[in-house]
Order: structure tokens, then sequence, then C-alpha cells
């Protein structure tokens, strides 16, 4: 991890064609591997890019000279928007604006959480782009399989009449604010609704299972859907849903980096 940030520069700034702004850092890569791949951390839902999984990739990044770049998705940390308007569309839109605008040339993607729906999301929309996948306690669908179904009726009545309800969240003080739009927006992104999944990139998927926000049994619903041959899936059977130990950490670079070596020897 990072001994100091206190002396990182501000972050850069993407202007949308909607008038907001994400917020980013673009960590460049050394002369020795330009044009080689870099690679797009994705941040889970109501966290941002200055968590400890990022931080702790950004600085491996650096020390290895790989080029790296992490962002804040619309409504979450420096970014512009309201949190409660921001739904999985918008924030794959984020996604491929960073893919088009920020990124220069192949790009592996690390997907936490949320992140891991995204990462799905961009390898569809641009398979060119994306070279691999690595999925932190990835959960797709998880606005219909996870959220949806636990809501109680009264739930599901304030949120249709009033646009957002208030849950308590066990990695804050603050509240997750559930937006209708998040809802109603989720169910047009489903990505393991299919037969197949047509992401055909290696696809790396890091799950604990004594994650209690997401069932590790996730991850094996996306090998079993991707049309990809080359999908690992690795179980932490003491892991959390943060994976963020210092053996989680040293198991998640271990992983990029292996399948960094693959996509780009």
């Amino acid at each position: 991890m990072p001994e100091d940030t206190a002396d990182r520069p501000a972050p850069r700034t993407l202007s949308r064609r909607d008038g907001a702004s994400i917020a980013y850092h673009k960590l460049e890569a050394a002369p020795a591997f330009r044009g080689r791949a870099g690679v797009v951390f994705l941040h889970g839902l109501m966290s941002d890019m200055e968590g400890g999984k990022a931080l702790h990739l950004e600085e491996h990044c650096r020390r290895a000279g790989r080029g790296f770049i992490r962002f804040d998705q619309y409504g979450h940390g420096l970014s512009s928007g309201r949190f409660v308007d921001g739904g999985i569309g918008r924030w794959t839109e984020d996604t491929l604006a960073i893919l088009d605008e920020v990124a220069e040339g192949p790009q592996v993607l690390v997907g936490s959480s949320m992140g891991g729906w995204l990462m799905l999301k961009a390898a569809l929309a641009r398979p060119e782009r994306v070279a691999g996948l690595v999925g932190i306690a990835a959960a797709p669908d998880f606005t219909e399989d996870l959220m949806w179904p636990s809501f109680t009726d009264a739930q599901r009545a304030e949120l249709q009449n009033r646009g957002y309800i208030e849950e308590p969240s066990e990695y804050s003080d603050e509240p997750y604010v559930i937006g209708r739009t998040l809802i109603e927006d989720g169910r047009d992104q489903l990505v393991l609704r299919g037969e197949s999944l047509a992401v055909r990139c290696p696809i790396r998927l890091i799950h604990g299972q004594q994650d209690a926000s997401v069932p590790w049994r996730t991850a094996l619903a996306i090998q079993d859907k991707a049309e990809s041959a080359d999908v690992e899936v690795i179980l932490v059977k003491a892991g959390d849903h943060r994976l963020s130990t210092d053996a989680d950490l040293a198991r998640l670079t271990r992983t990029l980096d292996a399948l960094l070596e693959a996509v780009d020897p």
C-alpha cells in the first residue's frame, strides 16, 4: 500500500457531453510499457477511486511501469452528479468514456463488486479494447438478484412513490440511498440472463466464501455464462466482500500480473 498520499496530485477531469464531469487519476506507462496493456480500476457501489484496492494497484503499477487509471463514477467521490440519479447504464457510459478518451491501447479492467458488472458491460461494448478482466467479488445483476428480492412491500411502494429508499450500510455510517433509477435501469442492463455472455477475453474472478453481500456462486455463474474459454475462479475460504487484507491484496496483484503476462507478454 502507498505510505503517503498527502502529496498526490489533484485529479484530472473528463467532461461529458451533458455537462457532467468525471474525476480521474492517470498514471502514464514507462517507456518500456508504452503501447502495452494498461490497467483500469472500477470501484464498487457508493465507493470511490480512493479505496485501498485502487491505491494498492496504482502503486503496484507505478513500481512496475505499467499504465493505470482510477476514476469516480457519476455521483461518486469527486465526480459530478447525485448518486441517486445514477445507474448501471450511466456508469457503463462513464467507463466507456474513460476507455475512449483517456486510456490508450488495450486495457485490463479490474472491477470490484459493482465494478465487476461494469467491466463485463465494457467488455461487451469494447471487445477490441478490453484485453482481460479481473473481478473482485464481482456483482453483475445485483440490483435484480440481490436488492429487489430483499425489499419489503413497503419499501417497494416507497421506492415507487418517493423515488428512493434508504438502506443501512455495513461499510459506512452513511446509508445507501437507493433510487428508483438504479433498480429500473438495472433491469435493462442484466448480463447473466441469456444462454451465454459474449465476453471472450481472459477472465479472473476472486471471491470470498464468507462474502455476506454477494454470494460466491456468482463467480461460478459468470464462469458458466462467459464465452471465453480462459476463465479462472479463485475462491477464498475466509474471504469477505472487501477482500482488502494484506494477503488479499497480494493475491490480487499476483492474479493481475499473471493475467497481464498472459495477454501482454
